[in-house]
């Protein structure tokens, strides 16, 4: 199998992929990638406004790299996950994309970065945390296509 960077050369020239492509171009099936989303914090395609899934050419490299790392390597789900947060700086939380910038109003910088000490975010807080998360990146992804 090719690497992950070769693999990810290869893709066509543009930013943004439906999941039935990216299952295609990673030979992995769809319900396995909506499986890796839910397990993988740094897998996280953005949402169409009718709901798609997106899948910029880093999370086709991150696809690429957790596949390699499951069959390849013979990491269980919790090591490769493991693995690619310590690659990430060891937030586990999404790369770039995912990082707070100046641009940031400071209430919502102090509610993301919530020391530890807090009580854990109830189900709901966060099921509404990732929603809105999603609509943002989409409204992102709609943005830098203008």
């Amino acid at each position: 199998m090719a690497s992950a960077a070769q693999a990810a050369q290869e893709l066509p020239e543009k930013n943004l992929f439906r999941i039935g492509e990216v299952s295609r171009l990673t030979a992995t099936k769809t319900f396995v990638l909506r499986y890796w989303e839910s397990e993988f914090p740094t897998l996280q395609p953005v949402k169409s406004p009718s709901g798609h899934r997106l899948y910029r050419r880093e999370d086709i490299e991150t696809v690429f790299e957790i596949k390699r790392l499951l069959y390849e390597e013979g990491f269980t789900i919790a090591g490769a996950r493991k693995h690619l947060a310590d690659q990430n700086g060891g937030s586990g939380a999404p790369g770039p994309r995912g990082e707070l910038t100046a641009d940031v109003p400071r209430e919502v910088a102090r509610a993301v970065e919530a020391p530890a000490k807090q009580a854990p975010a109830s189900r709901a807080h966060r099921k509404f945390l990732l929603d809105l998360h999603e609509e943002l990146l989409a409204v992102l992804t709609l943005l830098e296509h203008e």
